[in-house]
């Protein structure tokens, strides 16, 4: 079973920046997405961006221009660098892989942006 963990989640002001990383415990391969989701109090767990080598990066509307999704695959590795954070970005940011045709999920990173 693949084990995602992650970290750089904190407490920023609005305007902040944050960059979070998730490890996994094994290698993923270059042509498997890999992303980013959160989930904010009282709403659904929304994808934020993703990334598989050779594609252009997804991102969901609201933090486009904003967010930068990548990865290091030698280290099995991908970021979601945050610029210029809202209020409406605080949430628990989870990673994700889905290898061997099952999804894995981070532990979740918390993120608040407030003064």
């Amino acid at each position: 079973q693949v084990q995602l963990v992650e970290s750089g989640g904190g407490l920023v002001p609005p305007g902040g920046s944050l960059t979070l990383s998730c490890t996994a415990s094994e290698t993923i391969f270059s042509s498997i997405p890999m992303g980013w989701y959160r989930q904010a109090p009282g709403k659904q767990r929304e994808l934020v961006a993703r990334i598989r080598s050779g594609r252009d990066p997804d991102y969901i509307d609201s933090v486009m221009g904003r967010f930068t999704i990548s990865r290091d695959n030698a280290k099995n590795t991908v970021y979601l660098e945050m610029n210029r954070l809202k209020p409406e970005d605080t949430a628990v940011y989870y990673c994700n892989v889905r290898n061997g045709g099952i999804n894995y999920w981070g532990q979740g990173t918390q993120v608040t942006v407030s003064s």
